[in-house]
């Protein structure tokens, strides 16, 4: 199982030495995220500060730029990061869309499947003056008169879906190179719910088999030899997405939906999104990130395995100051040769 890493940096130039450090730790793969950053540019930023691990979006969301303007910065950032990009995509839920960018959100799955379609023609023609028309009802596409005067590195970038839905995870199968998982995931949920799923849509694309959907499970990773410490510094992340009523059934799975519930009803009293930590029971952080010691870290990492083909790593984030998520992402980059097998 590869492993790949997340950096975090309180600046871009912070974030590109983390995927330094990472890569020269034996992180196969870069994933940089969008919500604080713009996830292009920040790929962008890590794919000169590396040299051999896959630079990927984790992901980009799909439906707030164009599909040609997509289409255009992946053709930069493979350039940019000679051929080592992954564009990872997502929806993004309807009111970030709609409330904060203003762009309509749709059917999300035939969306989504219109916005793939265009990107990977736009790819193929780009460069040969060839007209596009492509009916749809989310995004249609016509081009003329367009050529691409430099040349495309590869005209099949490969495409990474962020799925938890069974209809979008089974997209995912059908049109995706890879499927990417929510930050919070566990074993049970991805043998259960998951990939069931994503062998379905694998099933209704002629000639594809299961080993090609990358199958990328994101993790929250809190290192530490203090397990309270390692316990509280996840707390936030789990707190952020437990307020979100969009994922109970995801807790429910995991017979979380009380806990679920008593962030729901804190983040209703007026406590922020970011600062639900104290609101969060330690069954949800052991069932859904890896907190703990190195030893501990590692059995869960190991936990996958046969099971995911990749998994993203990141530090946690959400609700922590600057010094202690850069505590926290040091202690994650000293155990990660030992995860890579790149220790001497």
């Amino acid at each position: 199982m590869r492993i790949g890493f997340a950096p975090w940096g309180e600046t871009l130039e912070e974030l590109a030495d983390a995927a330094r450090r990472a890569e020269a730790a034996g992180a196969e793969a870069i994933w940089v995220p969008e919500l604080h950053r713009s996830a292009t540019v920040t790929a962008a930023a890590v794919a000169t500060a590396t040299r051999r691990a896959r630079i990927g979006t984790g992901i980009a969301l799909a439906f707030t730029r164009s599909p040609m303007i997509t289409a255009l910065e992946a053709l930069d950032l493979d350039e940019l990061s000679g051929g080592r990009f992954v564009l990872g995509l997502g929806t993004g839920v309807r009111r970030l869309n709609e409330d904060w960018h203003n762009v309509p959100f749709g059917k999300p799955v035939g969306h989504l499947r219109e916005t793939v379609r265009n990107l990977r023609r736009f790819w193929e023609s780009c460069t040969t003056g060839e007209p596009i028309d492509l009916p749809g009802e989310e995004e249609p596409m016509r081009i003329r008169g367009y050529q691409r005067p430099f040349a495309v590195p590869r005209s099949r970038i490969p495409v990474h879906i962020a799925a938890m839905g069974p209809a979008m995870t089974r997209l995912a199968g059908t049109i995706g190179d890879g499927w990417i998982s929510h930050e919070l995931c566990s074993p049970r949920y991805l043998t259960e719910r998951v990939l069931p799923e994503l062998e379905t849509g694998i099933a209704r694309a002629e000639g594809k088999k299961r080993a090609d959907v990358e199958v990328v499970v994101s993790a929250c990773c809190s290192v530490s030899m203090d397990r309270a410490t390692a316990l509280r510094r996840a707390s936030g992340l789990v707190g952020f997405y437990a307020s979100v009523r969009t994922y109970a059934d995801f807790f429910a799975f995991h017979g979380l939906a009380e806990e679920q519930q008593a962030v729901v009803e804190a983040f209703r009293g007026g406590t922020g999104a970011e600062h639900l930590a104290g609101t969060v029971s330690t069954r949800m952080i052991d069932a859904l990130t890896f907190a703990g010691g190195p030893d501990e870290v590692a059995e869960r990492i190991a936990a996958y395995e046969g099971l995911a083909d990749s998994i993203k790593l990141s530090p946690p984030t959400h609700g922590l100051g600057a010094a202690e998520t850069r505590a926290a992402q040091d202690e994650l980059l000293s155990l990660l040769p030992d995860l890579t097998g790149s220790a001497s």
